[in-house]
């Protein structure tokens, strides 16, 4: 099941032009940066988006004047969070050409306040649908205490997701249609 929904909602997303991205991620950055909680967090970790994800290129940029950004740099198959101070420092890495920072910036993981999250789909449980790889999954389980909020155009959002004892729920899912607070449902 999740193989085919993650097929199925890769399609769907691949599907948008870069002009459609870049409008919606517009609708979801005003959702997001008018949020209390984000507005609140002082240090942010933000997934640097690629291909057709909710892009966050502009979301790190802006943050740079109020917060510290934190973006993930991946080691040995773990997200090691890193902290940046210009989007000039992220240069493409890994298998999937991805940016991240050239030398990580080690932070303490329990002063990051709000973690941004990508997926492939979620549900208004929190669970998220990822490529598949539990990068997140294990980073996530180590910031309990950190708000967990995923970012995702309204189509990635489904009734239910098939979940594994490992799989990290989100608090919130920012769209750019609503907020879902999963507290809530």
């Amino acid at each position: 099941m999740k193989k085919s929904l993650r097929e199925s909602m890769l399609e769907k997303r691949n599907s948008l032009s870069k002009e459609e991205i870049a409008e919606i991620s517009i609708k979801i950055k005003e959702n997001l940066f008018g949020l209390d909680e984000f507005k609140k967090s002082k240090v942010v970790m933000f997934y640097v988006s690629f291909n057709n994800e909710a892009y966050t290129h502009d979301m790190i940029k802006e943050s740079f004047k109020s917060k510290l950004v934190v973006v993930p740099k991946t080691l040995n198959n773990e997200i090691e969070p890193s902290i940046i101070i210009d989007f000039e420092q992220l240069i493409p890495s890994g298998k999937f050409g991805i940016l991240e920072p050239i030398e990580a910036a080690k932070i303490n993981i329990k002063n990051i306040q709000a973690v941004i999250v990508p997926g492939i789909a979620f549900d208004k449980n929190g669970h998220r649908l990822g490529f598949g790889f539990g990068y997140y999954d294990k980073f996530l389980a180590k910031v309990p205490k950190a708000l967990k909020i995923g970012l995702a155009f309204d189509f990635q959002i489904v009734d239910n997701l098939p979940i594994e004892g490992h799989d990290a729920p989100v608090d919130l899912i920012v769209t750019d249609r609503e907020i879902i607070r999963v507290k809530d449902n």
